[in-house]
């Protein structure tokens, strides 16, 4: 076989691949969640609570990064105008669903 039929039909099998290709990466989809927590991040019983709702995804099959990705928005504690705007930035994500913790930011969610 010459060099230059050995490149068409590397290139060949290449064009052939591409659309398996394709269709592979697009059988995952992410799935986004928002939450919107009145807590600080840093607060020990929040950090505890959300390695605990991390590992309940896993559990469950949900792998943050490969099938899905939460969007955080932390810290209003009790201030209306800031979750009002933590709560309409979240949205602004499109996510899939939203968790909200706190009763501030249930209402203005």
């Amino acid at each position: 076989m010459k060099r230059r039929e050995f490149t068409t039909l590397l290139g060949g099998i290449a064009a052939a691949m591409l659309p398996l290709a394709a269709r592979a990466e697009q059988a995952v989809r992410v799935r986004r969640i928002g939450l919107l927590a009145g807590y600080l991040e840093s607060d020990p019983d929040q950090r505890e609570w959300l390695a605990a709702f991390r590992e309940a995804l896993q559990v469950l099959g949900w792998t943050e990064g490969r099938n899905v990705q939460t969007v955080y928005r932390w810290g209003a504690e009790g201030r209306a105008d800031r979750a009002r705007a933590f709560a309409e930035e979240l949205v602004k994500t499109n996510p899939d669903v939203i968790l909200v913790v706190g009763g501030t930011e249930l209402v203005a969610m």
